[in-house]
């Protein structure tokens, strides 16, 4: 019975699965910001104001989350 052994590297599928990770984070970032949007614009401006925001804070709220 022979067995032959080939050593493989793992420098191209790192790079690739590096690259999917990152895409993944940034389409979940972008998806967390969109939802959050979503829901402060949702809320009354009276539920604004009970969180101590108004309509115009919403956009600086999202990008600095």
């Amino acid at each position: 019975m022979a067995v032959y052994d080939a050593p493989r590297t793992s420098a191209p599928a790192a790079g690739l699965t590096g690259f999917f990770s990152t895409m993944v984070g940034v389409v979940a970032a972008w998806n967390d910001t969109r939802i959050t949007r979503n829901a402060l614009s949702k809320l009354s401006d009276r539920e604004l104001e009970d969180i101590g925001l108004c309509r115009g804070d919403i956009d600086l709220v999202v990008k600095n989350r």
